[in-house]
């Protein structure tokens, strides 16, 4: 078991791939295909040129305030390549290439952005949950929806992610609590990328890693290089056994760092020193899938140019397809919140309405 072999009680990592994209614990690589590693390394890729394009929208004022993922794709991406067909993808907001990856469409991504309602809204049965902009509350109903699949008897485990702002609340640690007393089908993933806005890791616990956290619940933990795609696939697919074989739950804590700002309404130079991302830009995810990739014989030049501009064409189909959904109609703002409206909303549409002079 890599919980066992890799004890963060002991101050032990689990790394696959070290920062050339090199192979260092050849005993641990995963048995995945050149088409599945290229299909990962496109969704990075995408990932990427899409978050950048996201923070020019914001600039231009297309879009909201939003929340680069630079830096974070394999931390995110490689859980999600471990989920099964009828898993729950619950995220918190920085989560785009594992999204990308269960098959969510990009323009649905920014129009949610967007502020447009209608990017919340998932066709296709998608078991994906809408955004979670208070930190850490969707732990709560995470744990709602493993004991659900458990209740339900469905072969189904909830993930459910965060950064590591979100184990500095309380929904974290009772939601993780009921986890382990109930032993639910989950894989909770924490993205410690570090900073929790201008707080630094370092002033939001004394403990020496996020994942020993799982022992005072009495559920397994384990801290993986989060830059790692190999390493945090190899964590979440032996999470997902676990919890499908009715053992519980398992805490990864994806040790990763955000490159960019908390969001397009942050400036990270007011807190953080320009030494430390340097020190962090060579441990890029994607430089690194890279290197691997091309070792294996799955990638050269040629093909990583077509990956790129690719990635390029669908971001920009993709924002063009976004800004062309209709503005919603007063009615849509108030449509979303309740199955049947209560009379207090619908007092408030008709107020609002009245206000308004009838414009919609």
């Amino acid at each position: 078991m890599l919980t066992e072999e890799f004890d963060p009680l002991e101050g032990k990592q689990l790394r696959i791939l070290d920062e050339r994209g090199e192979v260092i614990a050849p005993e641990l690589e995963p048995a995945l295909g050149p088409e599945v590693l290229t299909n990962a390394y496109r969704t990075m890729v995408l990932a990427r040129v899409a978050d950048e394009k996201a923070v020019v929208l914001q600039r231009q004022g297309r879009l909201g305030a939003y929340p680069p993922n630079r830096g974070q794709e394999a931390a995110s991406l490689g859980p999600a390549m471990a989920m099964g067909p009828d898993d729950w993808l619950v995220w918190s907001f920085r989560e785009l290439s594992a999204l990308l990856w269960r098959g969510l469409p990009l323009e649905k991504y920014l129009l949610a952005w967007m502020g447009h309602e209608e990017g919340n809204r998932y066709e296709g049965g998608l078991r994906i949950t809408p955004p979670a902009i208070p930190v850490g509350s969707q732990y709560a109903y995470a744990a709602g929806l493993a004991y659900a699949s458990r209740y339900r008897h469905e072969q189904a485990v909830t993930f459910a992610y965060t950064g590591d702002g979100g184990t500095s609340e309380g929904d974290f640690h009772e939601s993780v609590n009921a986890a382990g007393v109930f032993r639910l089908p989950m894989v909770m993933v924490i993205q410690n990328n570090q900073w929790a806005i201008s707080v630094p890791r370092s002033r939001q616990t004394a403990s020496p890693t996020l994942a020993q956290k799982a022992c005072a619940y009495g559920i397994p933990g384990i801290q993986v290089d989060g830059n790692d795609l190999l390493a945090m696939y190899a964590a979440a697919a032996e999470a997902r056994e676990r919890a499908m074989r009715g053992d519980g739950p398992t805490l990864i804590e994806a040790y990763t760092y955000r490159l960019g700002d908390h969001t397009t309404s942050d400036d990270a130079r007011k807190y953080r020193l320009e030494a430390e991302l340097k020190e962090w830009e060579p441990r890029d995810p994607l430089i690194r899938l890279r290197a691997y990739l091309i070792s294996k014989g799955f990638l050269d030049e040629p093909r990583d140019l077509k990956v790129w501009e690719e990635a390029r064409r669908l971001t920009e189909e993709a924002v063009t397809a976004a800004e062309a959904v209709p503005a919603p109609t007063l009615e849509e703002v108030f449509a979303y919140t309740y199955a049947d409206m209560p009379p207090s909303l619908a007092e408030q549409l008709d107020r609002l309405r009245r206000e308004l002079g009838g414009q919609r």
